[in-house]
């Protein structure tokens, strides 16, 4: 709301009225920001900004005609995120581990928390949300309310298991409190575990492996890329990241050189 009111300030500045808020004067804004260094993001917020409000001053009988109705911008590039490669990956979760061994029950979570992020794709929320009996693990399944209330089942691999049977043995019974509640993952006080502090946990170990610097989220993105290098199939990993739309999983994933020259490879007659 504040960049919304900035915008509009800067569009209405020097009218005298409304009646001369037309279409050269949109364009002549959008060209003055575009001319300063405005980012494609800031000038598709602008332009955005300026239509809500002409199509407001509209109906409202301000204007004549709605401005705002012709006027384009430039849509914001889609970022590709950091995507970890599997030796990077490798290294926080050996990072993770560090003090695993030793018993501490801190440095247990701390890598489970890591190993199912990376294993499962998980959101961190999701994963803080999950419940002692939300796991299977005869099956290494995990039962995970996603986004919309929605239920999935999502899969993990030996050494997240391992990690999480460690957890289970020892390292939740030595955090575990009489008030503590059911979750599967529980902070040094003995309560289900915030977000904030997983997240803290994937930065640090992160930072010590010395890879570039990601989050959760970076997590899941490397493992949605990491199994599409490995031959699966696009719904598959849309089922995996609980995404509602194939076309948001496409979103999170990108082609990397080595699956590009392997599908070549397979596919081209000449390759």
């Amino acid at each position: 709301m504040r960049a919304y009111r900035t915008d509009l300030t800067g569009l209405l500045a020097g009218l005298e009225t409304l009646g001369g808020l037309d279409l050269a004067r949109l364009r002549g804004w959008l060209a003055e920001a575009h001319a300063a260094g405005a980012a494609r993001s800031t000038l598709a917020r602008r332009g955005a900004a300026a239509r809500t409000f002409t199509a407001w001053g509209h109906r409202r009988g301000l204007l004549s005609h709605d401005p705002g109705a012709r006027l384009t911008s430039p849509r914001p590039r889609s970022a590709l995120p950091t995507v970890l490669d599997r030796e990077q990956a490798g290294a926080v979760m050996a990072t993770a581990g560090a003090g695993a061994p030793d018993l501490d029950p801190v440095a247990q979570r701390n890598l489970l928390v890591v190993e199912l992020l990376y294993a499962s794709g998980v959101r961190v929320a999701e994963l803080c949300g999950l419940d002692l009996v939300d796991v299977d693990d005869q099956r290494r399944t995990l039962r995970v309310r996603g986004k919309g209330d929605r239920e999935r089942t999502v899969v993990y691999g030996a050494p997240a298991g391992l990690a999480l049977r460690v957890w289970l043995a020892r390292g939740r019974p030595a955090l575990a409190r009489p008030s503590s509640p059911p979750a599967l993952l529980l902070g040094a006080r003995g309560g289900r575990l915030d977000p904030r502090v997983a997240r803290a946990v994937v930065h640090r170990a992160v930072a010590v492996a010395g890879v570039p610097d990601v989050g959760p989220h970076g997590l899941r993105h490397a493992a949605a890329t990491h199994m599409l290098d490995g031959g699966a199939d696009l719904r598959y990993v849309q089922e995996l990241l609980g995404h509602a739309s194939l076309a948001t999983t496409q979103l999170y994933t990108h082609v990397t050189p080595e699956r590009l020259k392997a599908a070549h490879e397979q596919a081209h007659p000449r390759a």
